[in-house]
């Protein structure tokens, strides 16, 4: 019977149950559910919107929404879903920790150089903080004059003209100079960082005025400024504000070398990619521009920490910093001017414990910074992400709850 305006033609795909239930077909329901049928055709059924999804679901060889994945008569109850929700969530927060924590951590620790750094710089800020907790404070007359370092255990590293413990003095002084060393080199870092990023990324009259000041500031002699500044100003010892005197004018360099890398960066593909996307700028620059300055920061931080470091023992060792015995710069001049420890084998000790002291923590943060590069390193880090993943894989082959997990996410 050739079709006609009332019984419109069909296709084989009209008889299909499955193409019926993908359309949405009202005809692709059981005939004894249906009443009432009509020269327009049955009516709609009452099939609820899971059964529907779970129809088109299993089509696709996958389970339906709320129907069960174990074989089970029945759907899916709440409590079940939302235990494979939590689960899916641990998941994401395990390999959150690997990627982020474990997997730097693995890098810096595979690295001797880096390995000693964090032993070194450790040490310094328990020596800073729970030290002043299993140490004395200093005070003269503490023990007999001059005793030499290494000679007795209740003071091993000596005592001073005066007999005042040189180990209490250098425990007393690390914190001032943790917080100098800090507040320096955070402030040179984000000032000159942010600086060089407007000017390389936004270009022209922001670019001109940021690098015009930064130049003045380049052309300015940073010792003679900061003695200036210490001068005229009221700092009282402030440690956060020597640090940020130290390094007034260092951020300028490093504003310029910022620049010159964004304006490489600013033209590849990926942010030309984000540009198009209608990302913002500041979006742009903390996920685009920023993690690629990251080792050229990180080495700047850590140079900038050092020149903290050498420029307030030399400031105060000059005696240009507020008088304060606590202090590595001070305990120096004490010792080559009250008792001269230059010449004096007996006061030489004095001398050389705070060196040493100051040696080994620039040396401490130069090889963290060294070590600490390998985990920006995309390469590196993909190395050790790969490793970290195929753990993942061995621990859910070994037939444990994770198992399944850990193949159905690919691996941690």
């Amino acid at each position: 019977m050739s079709p006609t305006k009332d019984s419109p033609a069909r296709d084989d795909r009209d008889e299909d149950p499955a193409f019926a239930a993908i359309e949405g077909d009202d005809d692709a329901i059981d005939p004894e559910s249906v009443t009432g049928a009509g020269d327009s055709g049955p009516s709609r059924p009452a099939i609820s919107g899971h059964a529907r999804k779970g129809r088109v679901a299993a089509d696709d060889g996958e389970p339906g929404d709320g129907l069960r994945t174990d074989g089970a008569g029945g759907s899916v109850s709440e409590f079940e879903q939302m235990a494979d929700v939590s689960l899916s969530e641990t998941e994401r927060r395990r390999q959150w920790f690997e990627e982020k924590i474990l997997a730097p951590a693995r890098i810096v620790w595979d690295d001797w150089r880096a390995r000693f750094g964090v032993v070194v710089v450790t040490f310094y800020l328990l020596m800073g903080t729970v030290g002043l907790q299993l140490v004395a404070e200093p005070s003269p007359n503490q023990g007999p004059l001059l005793v030499g370092a290494f000679r007795t255990l209740q003071y091993p590293l000596g005592t001073t003209a005066s007999g005042t413990d040189i180990m209490s003095q250098i425990v007393y002084s690390t914190p001032t100079m943790l917080i100098m060393i800090t507040s320096g080199a955070v402030f040179t870092v984000v000032l000159g960082t942010v600086t060089g990023t407007l000017a390389g990324y936004k270009g022209g009259r922001t670019d001109s005025v940021l690098m015009t000041i930064s130049d003045v500031m380049m052309t300015i002699p940073g010792l003679p400024l900061t003695i200036v500044l210490a001068t005229a100003l009221s700092i009282n010892g402030n440690p956060v504000v020597i640090g940020v005197l130290i390094t007034v004018n260092a951020w300028a360099g490093l504003a310029r070398a910022i620049r010159s890398q964004v304006l490489t960066l600013r033209d590849a593909e990926y942010v030309e990619a984000s540009r198009i996307m209608g990302i913002g700028t500041p979006k742009i620059i903390a996920s685009d521009i920023i993690p690629n300055l990251m080792p050229y920061i990180s080495m700047n931080f850590v140079r900038q920490a050092r020149a903290v470091i050498f420029g307030a023992v030399g400031l105060y060792f000059l005696g240009v910093l507020p008088y304060n015995s606590n202090n590595w710069g001070v305990m120096m001049n004490a010792a080559v001017n009250r008792a001269g420890a230059t010449s004096s084998p007996a006061a030489f000790h004095w001398l050389l414990v705070p060196m040493v002291t100051i040696i080994v923590l620039a040396l401490g943060l130069t090889l963290l910074a060294q070590g600490a590069d390998r985990v920006f390193n995309p390469r590196v880090r993909a190395r050790h992400a790969k490793t970290v993943e195929d753990d993942g894989d061995e621990e859910g082959d070994g037939g444990g709850p994770g198992g399944a997990t850990s193949a159905a996410t690919g691996g941690i």
